[in-house]
């Protein structure tokens, strides 16, 4: 268990999120997460980056919009699958 104390920050309370939590979920600024509030418990969860593929993005492309030729097949280039 660790105790943290609270801070003021404008109108809002916040909290420091130890490092050690940081790292161990790659979370950094920016990063988001759930908080589920049961009564007086908060539970925080680290939530994972969405992984995209490249095959459901194009499937969710808009019917006539307009398309390069050979397009559909160029390799994947990022993280897509």
């Amino acid at each position: 268990m660790m105790r943290l104390t609270l801070r003021k920050a404008g109108g809002s309370l916040v909290m420091t999120i130890p490092k050690a939590f940081l790292e161990q979920n790659s979370l950094h600024e920016g990063s988001q997460v759930e908080v589920l509030i049961t009564g007086k418990r908060m539970t925080i969860k680290a939530t994972p980056r969405p992984r995209y593929r490249l095959a459901d993005l194009m499937a969710e492309m808009p019917n006539g919009f307009p398309r390069v030729e050979g397009w559909d097949e160029m390799p994947p280039v990022g993280l897509e699958s």
